[in-house]
């Protein structure tokens, strides 16, 4: 969000159309993801569990940020407002949300907590209250007007520096929070697997594999803000020491990868094991045999070899049937 509007100043119209396309074709992108897995919740009732539903209102937040920085281009004062404000508070929203579901696991796993869906209230006080208020904050002290293909709020040295201190500030807190918390939930889970290899005489080796994947996984979350912001965080502080001069590279990097926060955010915390279940089965049910073979692999119904041996097994048994009658 913050990427998108703060890389207008100094650059050529060339470059801002450039900028512009870059953020449509990414916030795009985010927001197919997000709307994907938005559906995906709403569609299938098993997914419907406490801790998907952590990920769902963590979609519905990346899918609205990334449908405002769509919009692009207001020109008039009080959509210019709007879209700006309304931008800021559902990327804040997203970024929070990544916090909830690491609180979430660390205190299910380091913890041994099971109260965590009695949090829920306060989660949605502690997002949306805290992207309201940092959201109201940023208000403070900014020149709105409109430059270049972007409604731009932060046109003031004291604007710049309240829009650091209500995005940036608490993304890499969250960032912080979220590395150390998943760093814990991690160690902890490796500790309990080294005791129970030393307690045991043998190991599955299939399902090591797949532990070990999901602990890769996680330690994964928080590396996606920090690929998503980095890239904004150095071009807002060169803003700040050279308000002047603009880094056409440095603006494409901090617009693209800040687009696609939605997108990644889906992918790693949406498109999970469950998710493809239920879409395995629906698959299954819905769409005729022969097209299971022109789908990718990992998107064919786990039975589906058992299904095809099956009628292979049914029509072998015809031809001898008619054979018998043939000779018969």
């Amino acid at each position: 969000m913050s990427a998108v509007l703060s890389a207008g100043g100094g650059l050529t119209a060339g470059d801002r159309s450039i900028l512009t396309a870059i953020n449509t074709g990414a916030s795009s992108l985010s927001f197919v993801g997000s709307t994907f897995i938005v559906l995906c919740y709403c569609l299938f009732k098993e997914l419907r569990k406490f801790s998907f539903k952590l990920v769902f209102y963590l979609a519905l937040s990346d899918m609205l940020c990334s449908f405002f920085l769509i919009v692009g281009d207001p020109s008039k004062g009080f959509i210019c407002d709007a879209q700006g404000y309304t931008t800021h508070f559902f990327c804040v929203a997203s970024f929070l949300w990544t916090t909830t579901i690491a609180f979430t696991l660390h205190r299910t796993v380091v913890k041994h907590k099971t109260d965590v869906e009695d949090l829920e209230a306060m989660f949605h006080l502690y997002v949306w209250g805290t992207s309201l208020v940092v959201t109201v904050i940023r208000s403070f002290g900014n020149n709105h007007s409109h430059l270049g293909p972007w409604c731009w709020t932060q046109t003031g040295m004291k604007g710049k520096a309240v829009h650091f201190l209500t995005f940036y500030a608490p993304l890499w807190g969250a960032i912080l929070y979220n590395g150390f918390t998943y760093f814990q939930v991690i160690r902890m889970l490796r500790n309990a697997r080294r005791m129970a290899v030393g307690m045991s005489d043998r190991v599955d080796q299939f399902d090591n594999r797949a532990e070990l994947k999901v602990l890769n996984r996680w330690g994964y979350y928080p590396l996606i803000l920090i690929g998503s912001w980095a890239f904004g965080t150095i071009n807002r502080i060169h803003d700040f020491i050279e308000p002047g001069h603009k880094i056409f590279w440095l603006s494409a990097l901090d617009v693209g990868t800040a687009a696609l926060m939605g997108l990644f955010n889906s992918i790693a915390y949406g498109f999970n094991s469950s998710v493809r279940k239920a879409i395995h089965e629906r698959l299954e049910l819905f769409l005729p045999e022969r097209i299971y073979r022109w789908l990718p692999s990992n998107l064919r119904p786990k039975n589906h070899h058992l299904i095809m041996h099956q009628q292979q097994q049914q029509q072998r048994s015809e031809m001898v049937s008619l054979k018998t009658e043939e000779q018969q």
